[in-house]
């Protein structure tokens, strides 16, 4: 009789283990999956740290457009009709950079002298992280200073100088107290999942066709071949808006022809 008692004992504790097990499965599935449906279709919980980031490729690219896309968006930004490039633009331009460094740059490994640390100026093949990271450093030169306007009005006017190194530490601090900010409200605005930035996902979506291989639908396209057919026709159909009839970019045509349709408005 005790026997049996020992054993009913032990296949409860076992029942009781099991199903803890499974409610902490569940919610490590619910803390690593994304509350908001938009976000849990376009952004995957995976990661692959075999991956190279911080590259030789990463920081050449990167850098480089930081400083392209920081320089033309402050100069041109005072004109009368600004131009201004995206960090989309360099999202799309670094591909192609990307992978013919991949594919031309030498796989030999370097070694510091009197240390331990080694490098290569080409680790493999062109991976999405390196390609996120370099359109992180684009979107950081891609923005304008905010107390670049405060240092041209004092000039402009009210006709008064001021000193390089003050003008400097201005922009500096001004910079400085964004990330200052993000920092102190990163468990609210980053880490908490139900705060989605919409606009992220357009470029999540678009890494993910660049870089994941998929098999072409039967009659259909992949994310990628639709994504240059749209690049493309875009393109030919704003030359009819931007140069040849510039007033019909005032009218929505799509939103004319379906007025009650949800998906064109």
């Amino acid at each position: 009789m005790a026997g049996v008692v020992q054993d009913t004992f032990h296949i409860q504790t076992k029942e009781d283990h099991e199903s803890k097990l499974a409610i902490a499965d569940e919610d490590d599935k619910e803390v690593d999956d994304s509350p908001i449906e938009q976000v849990r279709l376009t952004v995957p919980i995976t990661d692959d740290p075999t991956q190279p980031v911080l590259t030789f490729r990463t920081w050449t690219i990167g850098l480089g457009c930081c400083i392209i896309l920081s320089f033309v968006n402050q100069f041109f930004g005072f004109r009368t009709n600004p131009l201004s490039i995206s960090s989309i633009a360099a999202q799309i331009v670094s591909l192609p950079l990307g992978k013919v460094m991949a594919a031309t740059l030498p796989t030999t490994i370097y070694k510091v002298p009197l240390t331990p640390w080694s490098f290569t100026l080409n680790p493999g093949p062109f991976n999405l992280k390196e390609h996120a990271l370099i359109t992180i450093f684009a979107s950081a030169g891609s923005s304008s200073v905010y107390a670049i306007n405060i240092i041209t009005i004092v000039k402009a006017f009210y006709h008064r100088s001021i000193n390089p190194t003050a003008a400097f530490l201005l922009a500096l601090s001004t910079q400085m107290l964004g990330y200052g900010w993000a920092g102190i409200f990163r468990k609210v605005l980053v880490d908490s999942p139900y705060m989605w930035w919409p606009s992220n996902l357009v470029q999540v979506s678009l890494f993910r066709a660049f870089h994941e291989k998929e098999k072409r639908p039967k009659g259909g396209n992949t994310r990628l071949q639709f994504f240059f057919l749209v690049f493309v026709a875009s393109f030919a159909y704003y030359i009819i808006p931007g140069y040849l009839f510039q007033a019909i970019s005032t009218i929505s045509v799509v939103c004319l022809i379906w007025k009650n349709s949800v998906t064109a408005q």
